[in-house]
């Protein structure tokens, strides 16, 4: 077995172990907190938020979000001096779901969630219940959104307290197929209202 021998050339004798940030680290940039808000919106530049080249990775966190009804939540983007939250977007859509009374149990293609060359918010999470204790929690990777030469690709993985009484994961992935810089994003139940809930936004060097 081999031994590692330390002397005063060491760890110890070292005064820096350079940057940190070269190793990549991830920076909060925003947190927006619901409450009762039909959607909640990222844009660069506005109230502190940075959603540009700053970072080549962004990522979104969902907390306790509490809906008013029981509908899909979703996200679309908005690309740089575009007029709408309604880029072209191509995403894949599966989830995994087993109830409280170990009854049932799936994990299927959801076609009714994806879309091909669609311009609609992107489901991320559905079905989730009303009830006092029922909520999402999850996160959503958005890659180098500033890329003025390649499609804009995200991943999302979402875990829910479903209408129903199930435990209901769903994974998304998919891109913005537009090569103009996406610098603006939003998220928004199809009906009613963001009851509570934080959504943080960050950057990853």
């Amino acid at each position: 077995m081999a031994l590692v021998k330390l002397n005063n050339r060491g760890v110890r004798s070292a005064t820096t172990f350079g940057s940190i940030s070269a190793l990549g680290e991830m920076r909060f940039i925003k947190k927006l907190t619901a409450s009762s808000d039909s959607e909640l919106s990222f844009v660069d530049g506005t109230d502190d938020v940075v959603l540009d080249d700053t970072y080549k990775e962004y990522l979104f966190t969902f907390n306790n979000i509490h809906l008013s009804a029981n509908t899909p939540f979703g996200f679309q983007g908005n690309a740089a001096g575009g007029s709408g939250f309604d880029e072209t977007i191509t995403s894949t859509s599966f989830f995994s779901r087993h109830d409280e009374g170990d009854g049932t149990s799936q994990l299927a293609y959801s076609t009714a969630n994806d879309q091909a060359q669609g311009t609609s918010f992107q489901r991320l999470a559905t079905d989730q219940g009303t009830g006092n204790d029922e909520n999402m929690g999850g996160f959503l990777h958005l890659f180098n959104p500033s890329s003025t030469t390649f499609v804009k690709h995200f991943i999302s993985n979402c875990q829910s307290a479903q209408a129903s009484d199930f435990s209901m994961q769903r994974v998304v992935g998919g891109y913005f197929n537009t090569t103009s810089a996406i610098d603006e994003i939003q998220f928004q139940p199809e009906s009613g209202n963001i009851d509570a809930g934080d959504i943080c936004l960050y950057g990853i060097n």
